[in-house]
């Protein structure tokens, strides 16, 4: 178990708490924690990544993104003000952030607001409602994408939406035709027993419906849904720091979504499939990358998806020498 200093304790336990909260691909939690004095790095788990789905990690640096700003409004609830450095060391490709602490900040409600979010997002695999999300809310998603550097696309148009829906098909064709995708999909769901990752099956609905088109992936007993607001969330390069900043991004937009009181949920075939990601950034005008396609809705609650400890992905990392000496 990872020993923190006591003076640190109540500052970096809530933030390590806030940091496993984050969203990921199957719920593998891809992330570990390394602790010095007076930083939190944030490091790529390579065992946690999806070998099929997410063959170069770009899903998994996703999800390490939105775990680094989940550390941040942690920390500025408890009013400690804190800087980030994304890829700090060349050296470690795998250290993928730092948070450092930096002294007291004040505290807004905004903060508050959005660190009490962290605990009650869920991703809602289950059937939405036909109630419409209002233009106030798409516009506050719109630019919690944007202060992050990102920029969240809504798919409106009708023409548009059946296309990103024939690119939805054709990617969950050609998954459900890899064998290899679909044990790895069976690897992660969680059909009973105390498993602290993956997705248990109560964390879907009913099959969907054969007409369904813009429905979730299905864990072997998915979800279904009715056509709620759809929106691709894009960067502007597609390198592993615009990565990064994405998954800051996806989470700001989540807990945004979240606060107004609107469920989300992931629609990650067609961004996991090469011969259907290429033909979504075309549909999107050819300019952005899209790294996540997420739907927007109402609908009932979703249960909480299990999550590992944080001492179970955390060490203490000792000060190096020429550390002490900056």
């Amino acid at each position: 178990m990872t020993i923190i200093p006591a003076q640190a304790a109540s500052l970096v336990v809530p933030a390590l708490e806030a940091a496993v909260r984050a969203p990921s691909p199957h719920n593998t939690q891809p992330w570990r924690f390394e602790l010095a004095e007076d930083r939190i790095e944030v490091l790529l788990d390579p065992e946690r990544v999806l070998a099929v789905a997410d063959a170069d990690g770009r899903e998994a640096r996703l999800a390490c993104g939105a775990a680094v700003l989940n550390i941040q409004l942690a920390l500025r609830a408890a009013g400690q003000a804190c800087a980030v450095r994304l890829l700090p060391d060349r050296a470690r490709p795998a250290h993928l952030a730092t948070v450092w602490l930096q002294g007291p900040c004040q505290v807004t409600p905004e903060d508050r607001a959005f660190a009490r979010a962290v605990s009650f997002r869920r991703s809602n695999r289950r059937p939405f409602t036909d109630r419409p999300v209002p233009v106030w809310i798409r516009d506050a998603l719109v630019r919690a994408a944007s202060l992050e550097g990102a920029a969240l696309v809504l798919v409106e148009r009708g023409r548009d939406l059946d296309e990103l829906a024939r690119l939805l098909r054709r990617a969950e064709h050609l998954q459900n035709e890899d064998p290899a995708f679909q044990a790895e999909l069976r690897r992660w769901t969680a059909a009973g027993g105390r498993r602290d990752d993956g997705v248990p099956l109560a964390a879907g609905g009913p099959r969907p419906a054969a007409a369904g088109l813009l429905t979730p992936r299905h864990h072997p007993e998915g979800p279904a849904g009715r056509e709620p607001l759809v929106a691709v969330l894009c960067s502007f390069a597609d390198t592993p720091l615009a990565q990064l900043r994405t998954g800051q991004a996806m989470q700001r937009v989540l807990l945004t979504g979240t606060t107004a009181g609107v469920s989300a949920s992931f629609l990650s075939q067609p961004v996991e499939v090469p011969a259907t990601r290429e033909p979504l950034r075309g549909l999107l005008g050819g300019q952005a990358h899209p790294q996540a396609v997420l739907r927007f809705g109402y609908g009932f609650a979703a249960p909480a998806t299990p999550r590992r400890r944080p001492e179970a992905v955390t060490r203490s990392r000792r000060q190096q020498p020429e550390e002490a000496n900056r």
